[in-house]
């Protein structure tokens, strides 16, 4: 059996997306897809730059696949920036992550 099928995979995706069809502003594209996600349930945070979602493999790219369908409605052309963390057997890491830097600076951090 392999390592992936082993252990449990906790899975952090931090992604970015935006039509490039709709001009300079596209604010209204982007709050319909993070409305989206704070709908599905799975846990998030949004950042000035994406949004992290964390859960399964399948949670997170299903997630990032419905985003895309539903931002394809309304544009013929998307772009998508992506970054992936997996790690065994880890789950909550969008709090402890953070509170893990927070207590080796000393201090609260804006988030």
């Amino acid at each position: 059996m392999t390592r992936w099928m082993a252990h449990p995979m906790s899975v952090m995706v931090e992604f970015s997306m935006s039509p490039l069809d709709k001009g300079a502003s596209v604010g209204d594209a982007v709050a319909k897809v993070v409305d989206f996600i704070d709908r599905s349930g799975v846990p998030y945070r949004l950042n000035p730059m994406g949004t992290v979602i964390e859960g399964t493999w399948d949670e997170c790219f299903g997630l990032v696949k419905q985003c895309y369908a539903l931002m394809a409605e309304e544009s013929g052309r998307i772009t998508i920036t992506m970054k992936v963390d997996v790690r065994a057997g880890e789950d909550g890491r969008l709090d402890t992550k953070v509170r893990s830097v927070e207590e080796r600076v000393g201090r609260k951090l804006r988030t």
